[in-house]
């Protein structure tokens, strides 16, 4: 029988800080302005990892768009 490994379903907005290589700072304005899709849950806010991966899809995106 083999132990069942949970995957991580929420990242705290610090983690995703360390993920993007921005600072806390910055990342607390991206999810207050929208830019990160964030929930909250209880006095903490949670990001999901597909949200994590929407905002860089949408940088990239408008990354693409400058340089056309």
């Amino acid at each position: 029988m083999t132990a069942a490994t949970l995957k991580r379903k929420w990242h705290t907005t610090a983690e995703v800080a360390e993920m993007l290589g921005f600072s806390l700072s910055k990342t607390k304005m991206l999810v207050l302005t929208g830019e990160i899709r964030s929930v909250k849950i209880g006095r903490n806010r949670r990001i999901l990892p597909a949200w994590v991966d929407e905002y860089v899809e949408t940088c990239t995106a408008e990354a693409e768009r400058w340089s056309a």
